[in-house]
């Protein structure tokens, strides 16, 4: 072979010294460079290293061109076609898939003579495959680094080879010093040359080595060109688990070396890098004690215990990096490279005490971060509302979970118990904003969906009124009303929200109700589609409601004292845009979710409205509430309940009411409800979501409750109704009510029995269970408790409410084991608790003949749908902003054929 290598080694190492590694001479080949790392990496290193890349490949490419700030690089099929254009290059970059990396490598070497150098960017290449790299590169001389590194850079010649060290602006992290870097870590590699310009320390030459079970140039070879290099006065080693590269290193220049990884060793496969392998004599303390005999010292350096010596120091944080190299040059009577850049005290960048009034030792001042994540911040300072990562979401959600142990369900975070706690209104805002929001974020939402519920004369009634007629189930019925409100019925308003949010972000408004803010600053130019010539009816009616609340805001102040009569669309769109703005600021909600809402809020008021009879609907009224009723005075939840049950409510009603409804918020991102609901966004695709249509995504929850899903809560009312028929019962909160509960369930212990009997002796094996009793999870102890029974009691209890529905159902459990039905007692589950709340609500106006059992048996139905379309609401909001298009076919290999 034409090239030689040194005597130091054993095997072919061409690189003498660490000024040799990448330098100003040197040109670049870059293997897959259209790839979507590459693309964003190579024009940067291109640009800050004098234009080296002569020519990239990309099979089936060829002809194309990357474009860089200093020119573009040409794009070839493959490696011989771009020599025979006339190219020359002396180093080979590699951002190939792992399969394909041996090739790339192989033809490299065999069609390119002048090949000195190799960079392997790809990681996780087989071990096999990374063995026959180390034999071509030994059999041509060719040094390679890698594989799964970031390449090399040296601060002194202005040079970067293959990966991103230094970031985006390798010139301003790159300060040219004594210091030489290699590390495992990639990403670190950079944090490291930053920590020591800090500390007043430049860097050399940086290399990447990356951590694959094969590292090509390793410790040793590092070792070797650092003594060779004028430049470098010491090094800095960041190493991980796996290899005994190191113990085999040499170093006769002083070295601070940073051993991470400890936790590994109790690990028993490969985790992160593939290299850092576990349960080998290679751990992260046989490395820490391979450097502490290089050193001759006892112990780690740490701020408190600074142990070094004038050979080197070992460090387990990158955090005391500097201030170990900084003591081991100062044993060595060697001084900084220049002035400390700053401190490495904690500087945040980002900071938000969320209104609390922090301590002056935890209230840290905010601070302009370095180049050139300076103007990212900055960047993302003024972005309005949050950007989740997408993901995949066909079993999972960011909205909603389930413990499976409690069988209690959250969203947002909040139990479902506490939610039940809240009102329904408090509800609305949980789903969209994330938060219960407060006393005037509740009357806002009364007036906002309370200005939709009223119907009259609205296609979506006709709709509605025309699925009843023909005997359609509740959910048919909403869904007949939700497909009329498309895109085109609140872009208006949506428009008007994209606005003001535009420009009250621009103006700084910290706190929409912030009565001092100037609106008379906010420019209303271009905001025609906020005003119309004449009063706005609706409008007008919305803003006395909300005067009637006493609550206003800096957006509606805005538009009510805009250059012409607002528009109800635009009325909306400040009260909506208020609801949302302190979320929005917080990074709570993003902002096609502050966008959205006046359209959820339509589409609320239109499902809680079509749930009522037409005849229920007139111009000035709704369910005999009048619209200055409707819009100053009743919240939603009285309005909720006069459309489900035509009644004027107690206090104890309401109470009752607004427990189911947030009992049922949610039953996890499992429910088939959910399911429908994210498989409509799914549908439309979520990453585009101006095709989603947030009616049709509200229509796939609702065809996907039945009376299975959403309307078990009727098995168990009808249940209650007939085991209480003839019991005389008159008032089911009187505790002196005088009827034996206990006889009561051992009658209907007694039928279910003879039942079951009957069921087998005719060899059915179908025999159904006794609605709102057993649950597959509470089973495995002699008495069975169902916890969000056991808060719903302790709620009643304490508001010393009584319930003989409920009581009723305690005493049918104990029974049914008294009996020998079962050899367990069983819990009383949830779905008995909410047909008892519910029935006791209704069992008088049963009585009296006010109510029939049909009705009873819609309003079953429809109080599962009420604010089980909160919940679902909020998983299509999730699903819109977070989520991947889902693919839900079931493999043809997983189907088949029933006969």
């Amino acid at each position: 072979m034409h090239k030689q290598s040194n005597s130091h080694f054993k095997y072919f190492v061409g690189v003498q010294s660490l000024a040799d590694i990448a330098t100003r001479e040197d040109r670049v080949c870059v293997l897959n460079i259209l790839g979507g790392e590459s693309s964003d990496v190579t024009p940067v290193s291109h640009a800050f290293s004098g234009a080296n890349v002569v020519f990239g490949t990309a099979p089936g490419k060829g002809g194309q061109v990357l474009a860089t700030p200093v020119g573009d690089i040409p794009v070839f099929n493959n490696v011989r076609e771009g020599l025979e254009a006339g190219h020359r290059f002396d180093c080979g970059v590699v951002y190939l898939p792992p399969s394909a990396a041996r090739d790339g490598v192989a033809e490299l070497i065999r069609v390119n003579p002048d090949l000195r150098k190799i960079f392997i960017i790809t990681e996780k290449i087989a071990v096999h495959d990374a063995r026959e790299i180390r034999a071509m590169g030994q059999q041509a001389g060719i040094d390679i680094f890698g594989a799964n590194g970031l390449g090399v850079a040296d601060s002194w010649q202005r040079v970067r080879i293959g990966g991103a060290l230094g970031g985006d602006d390798p010139g301003a992290t790159l300060r040219q010093g004594s210091i030489a870097i290699f590390s495992n870590s990639g990403g670190f590699s950079t944090t490291i040359a930053q920590y020591l310009r800090m500390s007043g320390w430049g860097t050399s030459t940086v290399i990447s080595s990356g951590k694959d079970v094969y590292i090509h140039y390793a410790a040793p070879e590092f070792a070797f060109a650092l003594a060779n290099d004028a430049r470098s006065k010491a090094a800095v080693l960041y190493c991980e688990p796996g290899g005994y590269y190191e113990a085999d290193a040499h170093f006769n220049k002083p070295v601070v070396a940073c051993v991470v990884g400890r936790w590994k060793s109790r690990l028993t496969r490969a985790v992160g890098h593939a290299g850092a392998m576990a349960g080998g004599a290679d751990d992260a303390l046989a490395k820490e004690r391979w450097f502490k005999e290089k050193f001759g010292v006892e112990r780690l350096f740490t701020p408190d215990d600074p142990c070094c010596s004038a050979k080197g120091a070992v460090v387990t944080n990158i955090a005391h990096i500097p201030a170990a190299l900084t003591a081991v040059m100062r044993a060595n009577a060697t001084m900084p490279d220049f002035e400390p850049e700053g401190s490495l005290a904690l500087k945040p960048w980002f900071g938000s005490d969320q209104g609390l009034d922090l301590p002056d030792d935890l209230a840290l001042a905010v601070v302009r971060a370095v180049a050139p994540y300076d103007e990212q911040v900055a960047r993302v300072n003024d972005q309005i509302g949050a950007i989740p990562p997408r993901q995949p979401l066909k079993d999972a959600s960011g909205a909603s979970q389930m413990d499976a142990r409690t069988q209690v369900s959250s969203l947002h975070g909040v139990s479902m118990l506490e939610a039940a706690t809240h009102s329904f209104e408090a509800n609305v805002c949980l789903a969209l904003l994330h938060e219960f929001g407060g006393a005037n974020d509740e009357k806002l939402i009364d007036v906002a969906v309370g200005a939709a519920v009223n119907l009259y004369g609205t296609p979506e009634l006709a709709a509605a009124q025309a699925a009843r007629e023909a005997g359609n189930a509740p959910n048919a019925v909403l869904a007949a009303a939700a497909a009329i409100v498309g895109p085109n019925r609140q872009r208006a308003a949506r428009e008007a929200a994209r606005l003001m949010i535009d420009r009250f972000a621009a103006a700084k408004l910290a706190d929409a109700f912030d009565r001092e803010f100037d609106v008379d600053a906010i420019d209303t130019e271009g905001s025609a589609i906020l005003f119309s010539d004449g009063p706005d009816a609706k409008a007008q009616a919305m803003l006395a409601g909300l005067a009637a609340r006493g609550v206003s805001s800096a957006f509606v102040r805005w538009v009510a004292n805009g250059p012409g009569y607002p528009c109800a669309d635009a009325v909306l769109a400040a009260i909506t845009t208020t609801l949302a703005w302190g979320p929005l600021m917080r990074k709570r909600i993003s902002r096609l979710t502050a966008e959205n809402l006046p359209w959820w809020t339509k589409l609320f008021g239109t499902l809680i409205g079509a749930s009522a009879d037409a005849s229920r609907h007139h111009p000035d009224s709704f369910c005999d509430l009048s619209t200055e009723a409707l819009l100053g005075e009743r919240s939603l939840t009285e309005v909720a309940f006069a459309a489900l049950l035509g009644l004027t409510p107690s206090d104890d009603d309401l109470f009752a009411f607004s427990t189911l409804t947030g009992l049922l918020l949610t039953n996890g991102p499992g429910a088939i409800s959910a399911q429908g609901a994210k498989g409509a966004v799914s549908a439309d695709g979520p990453e585009s979501p101006e095709r989603v249509q947030l009616n049709k995504a509200l229509t796939g929850f609702l065809t996907h409750t039945g009376y299975t899903h959403g309307g078990n809560g009727y098995e168990g009312i009808a249940f209650l109704n007939e085991a209480f028929r003839d019991s005389g019962l008159d008032d089911p909160a009187n505790a002196q009510h005088g009827v034996d509960l206990d006889a009561l369930a051992r009658r209907s212990v007694e039928h279910y029995a003879q039942y079951k009997a009957r069921q087998k002796h005719g060899g059915s094996l179908d025999i159904a269970k006794l609605p709102g009793v057993n649950h597959p999870v509470f089973k495995d102890k002699p008495v069975n408790h169902d916890p969000r029974e056991v808060f719903i009691a302790g709620l009643y209890e304490g508001r010393d409410e009584y319930n003989a529905f409920h009581a009723y159902y305690r005493a049918l459990v104990k029974a049914l084991f008294d009996a020998g039905v079962s050899r367990t007692v069983y819990c009383v589950n949830v779905d008995a608790v909410i047909a008892a709340l519910l029935l006791k609500m209704l069992w008088q106006p049963l009585r009296r003949g006010d109510i029939s059992e049909a009705d009873l048996e819609t309003a079953a139905f429809t109080i599962f749908l009420y604010p089980r379309m909160l919940g679902c609401a909020a998983e299509i909001d999730d699903h819109l902003n977070r989520g991947r298009n889902m693919d839900t076919r079931t493999p043809a290999s997983q189907c088949r054929f029933v006969a």
